[in-house]
């Protein structure tokens, strides 16, 4: 049976590729975003600003209309901007997390009024919400934020038959810096249709609520020593086997 998908997020590479997935599988979406490149798959795009109630009310009003009705949100809209903590400003702060809690929080608050039993929501979260990197004090905050709502969201809304779910990406689509797969078992980085495989499947999924899924080819369970350092790995376990030769 075709769902009706709302899509917060929708003209970035994993927005895009979340698009398609949904409409591979019979399913109709819309999207909502502030701007970009916007997915051929879907039925319209909202451009609306969903860092607050009021954008985040309309785009659901809107959506709902569109589609005659609401079955799934995807939450999948977030800016990173690198900055020490001693340097950011307070509008890099609050622009880190308005734009990666805030379009989780509003948005989520506005479809849990029409979503019924069955309904499905799936947020983006990130590798940085447990595993810290250079740089990211407000990413990193925003996206734990978004895992603790995904988990107080599941238990709150439940007994209604609602599922709340998240997925962990690493680093997508960046093949610019190759050494950087050597920090992965899997040996690459993601591609965008990786996340959307891994949100597909929590929208599905009917027994499976309060998970926050790594999509990230094992970095979570890698220790530094074992992948991140080749140095230190080839020392470890010789030449030969560091290699995989």
């Amino acid at each position: 049976m075709s769902r009706a998908v709302l899509l917060i997020g929708s003209t970035s590479p994993i927005g895009h590729a979340i698009a398609k997935a949904f409409t591979e599988a019979g399913d109709r979406v819309v999207g909502v975003s502030v701007g970009g490149d916007v997915p051929e798959a879907l039925v319209a795009n909202l451009t609306l600003d969903v860092s607050g109630p009021t954008g985040a009310d309309e785009a659901v009003a809107r959506g709902v209309e569109l589609l005659g009705g609401l079955d799934v949100l995807v939450l999948a809209a977030a800016v990173m901007a690198p900055a020490a903590a001693h340097e950011a400003s307070p509008d890099d702060w609050r622009r880190a997390i308005g734009n990666t809690l805030d379009t989780a929080f509003f948005p989520a608050r506005a479809a849990l009024r029409t979503l019924g039993a069955g309904g499905s929501i799936v947020a983006i979260s990130s590798v940085n919400a447990t595993l810290a990197a250079p740089w990211l004090p407000g990413y990193a905050a925003a996206k734990s934020g978004v895992e603790g709502l995904v988990r107080q969201l599941a238990l709150d809304y439940g007994p209604r038959g609602i599922r709340v779910n998240a997925v962990a990406p690493a680093m997508i689509g960046n093949h610019e810096l190759p050494q950087v797969a050597e920090g992965y078992p899997l040996g690459r980085v993601g591609e965008p249709s990786d996340v959307a495989q891994a949100v597909l499947y929590l929208a599905c999924a009917p027994f499976v609520t309060g998970v926050v899924l790594p999509v990230d080819g094992g970095l979570s369970i890698a220790s530094p020593a074992a992948f991140l350092r080749p140095d230190l790995r080839s020392k470890l376990l010789g030449d030969e086997q560091a290699t995989g030769s």
